[in-house]
């Protein structure tokens, strides 16, 4: 049997417009009404997506429309949080695949539509920012069909619906040339259309795959999910299963049992099979454990999720200015929380080190390590964090070493072509395609182990002057590369414990790049600038001038300084070495040296070279 709802997510590449898009929906469908004001990209209300103007979380929404229930869930655009992406599909029964006019199917859109189209699901495929002025329609429809013929769609899937559609401006049609450009309505149409109904299970028990787990300081664990079968109601018992455990996990009630509407989620008493629900209640279950009624004993089988492809080591923050920003300091606090984060994000892993100060924590890329430095500095919390490591495996058969290979697209100008493909090739990229995109710019494609793309990103925006575009999605793993050159240049580390002074800074400007001001505390091993050369120089931004009884005329001329290079907290983890460490407060973020001691690290660079 099918009930009336329509369980649907919607996937794109980062900026395709995907939020925009659930923005338009919302209005079309009568939620709001005319006059309230309703905040663009309604879905990112999390502090760091309004910030960064990227989805992270997926997110569940729910409306009505010609009596017809739509759960739509928005997806994250960006390949270092695909574990939302693929842990999702599980509870949907179909797809929007959103693509830019303009930019065309990109990684992440490869990616995502691999997956949904492995689950069987039927896409519907959405043109979006048809209004954009280099726009390319037809090339891109062409090359959404390529796509999906390279991924090994079956008939039905190449059969797929098309709309074009501008988010920004709220309306969507089936044939650009003839249709009135008014509504959102002909996608909604499409979508009851096309997006199968679903499926009730009404004689079984109640079972419920979690795909999603957030925290509520009054509610406790709150398990997002799909009701595949029976019926639940509050007050239930149920216990949680999980595969591979001989036991139940735990058995509890169901405390509270929430519907989604809008942006809100509202209490209800009673879900049915097909509904998308989160339940409060349970205290150990978490993402991919089964949810289930007392008498079912077989946990469901849940989607695997890729590995991760990049480590790196959280340790306790053991510079002299430690305790004086944080709260959250100690080893045992910071593992606490690193477990946590790992509970709820399947695509994270969490191992203690061989140091008892230390955990070595794995990912996707930068970028989502980088989101959860940034969330737990904003708690509170002091961190070192060194340089990230690529993850290798070794093939069963032949027992060699392999690397995360990453499929890379840049977007720049033509003058700039050269000079990034020579540094792309240099990290041991491989170029396997090179077209004009319009508008005086090319598009290169590259395939290139994860190890060649660590501190690339502010290098590249220096070589495009800022114009160069960079997407990248995991590949495949494949034989090791050899080894890549680190950074070509040295850096300028403080050998003096105090205050900046701009006296001392005015002399050091000309030794490279400060990225220190005048009156920020500085200590014995802090680098406080790039230097102009490659070799490492210990200077002292704490020498004050000499004060004597002879003034001159003229002699005291105000000193004037460069700006210092601010760094955001991608751009400092991905700029050190293996023998550097970022220093992370709630207020500060500094680069460091491993071993603050001029001896220590003299005796174990000796060691390396040895």
């Amino acid at each position: 049997m099918s009930k009336n709802i329509k369980n649907l997510a919607i996937i794109a590449h980062v900026d395709h417009g995907k939020t925009t898009l659930v923005d338009a929906l919302f209005k079309q469908s009568g939620l709001f009404r005319d006059n309230q004001q309703l905040e663009t990209c309604a879905m990112d209300y999390n502090d760091l997506e309004r910030e960064r103007g990227i989805t992270i979380l997926a997110k569940c929404t729910s409306f009505t429309w010609r009596g017809t229930k739509l759960n739509i869930v928005d997806t994250p655009g960006h390949a270092d949080f695909g574990g939302e992406v693929e842990r999702i599909l599980s509870m949907v029964d179909g797809v929007l695949v959103l693509v830019d006019a303009a930019e065309g199917p990109m990684p992440q859109t490869k990616f995502v539509l691999t997956k949904a189209l492995a689950l069987n699901l039927n896409p519907i495929v959405v043109i979006n920012k048809i209004d954009k002025s280099d726009a390319r329609v037809s090339e891109t429809l062409d090359e959404v069909f390529d796509l999906f013929v390279a991924l090994g769609a079956s008939d039905t899937q190449l059969d797929f619906p098309i709309i074009y559609a501008s988010g920004r401006n709220g309306w969507a049609v089936r044939d650009l040339d003839k249709d009135n450009r008014e509504d959102m309505a002909p996608l909604l149409e499409t979508i009851i259309e096309h997006v199968p109904n679903a499926s009730i299970l009404e004689n079984e028990p109640f079972k419920m795959l979690v795909t999603m787990l957030e925290y509520d300081q009054y509610l406790g664990r709150i398990l997002t999910g799909k009701v595949l079968s029976g019926i639940v109601r509050i007050n239930d018992a149920v216990h949680a299963l999980r595969p591979g455990a001989a036991d139940e996990i735990e058995r509890s009630r169901l405390t509270k049992l929430l519907a989604f509407e809008g942006l809100s989620r509202i209490p209800v008493n009673t879900a049915e099979a097909g509904d998308i629900v989160a339940i409060a209640g349970l205290e150990k279950a978490t993402v991919a454990d089964t949810i289930a009624a007392p008498e079912v004993m077989v946990p469901l089988n849940s989607i695997p999720i890729d590995p991760p492809t990049l480590s790196m080591t959280f340790s306790v923050n053991d510079s002299p200015l430690a305790g004086k920003e944080g709260k959250n300091l100690t080893s045992r606090i910071i593992g606490e929380r690193l477990l946590k984060e790992a509970e709820g994000n399947v695509s994270i892993s969490v191992k203690k080190s061989a140091t008892d100060d230390s955990y070595e924590v794995a990912g996707r890329g930068e970028l989502q390590l980088g989101i959860l430095i940034e969330t737990m500095r904003r708690e509170g919390f002091e961190l070192s964090i060194g340089r990230p490591k690529v993850l290798f495996q070794t093939d069963p058969k032949t027992r060699e070493t392999l690397e995360p290979i990453e499929e890379l697209y840049v977007d720049v100008d033509d003058e700039f072509t050269g000079i990034v493909i020579d540094k792309l090739i240099q990290r041991k990229g491989e170029m396997v395609d090179m077209r004009p995109s319009g508008g005086a710019k090319t598009r290169l494609k590259f395939l290139i182990p994860t190890r060649g793309l660590i501190g690339y990103y502010g290098e590249f925006l220096t070589d495009t002057r800022g114009s160069g575009l960079m997407n990248r999605s995991f590949h495949t793993y494949a034989p090791y590369k050899g080894p890549i050159d680190e950074r070509s240049r040295g850096v300028l580390v403080s050998m003096e414990n105090g205050k900046a002074v701009a006296y001392a800074l005015f002399f050091l400007k000309d030794r490279g790049t400060l990225f220190i001001n005048p009156g920020d505390p500085v200590y014995d091993g802090m680098i406080i600038g790039e230097h102009s050369r490659e070799n490492e120089l210990e200077v002292n931004p704490t020498k004050e001038k000499q004060l004597s009884n002879c003034r001159a005329a003229g002699k005291d001329e105000n000193i004037r300084l460069p700006n210092p290079r601010q760094m955001s907290l991608e751009q400092a983890i991905s700029y050190i070495k293996n023998d550097e460490v970022v220093e992370v407060t709630p207020k500060s973020i500094r680069l460091r040296k491993k071993f603050l001691d001029q001896i220590t690290r003299k005796k174990m660079s000796r060691q390396q070279e040895k």
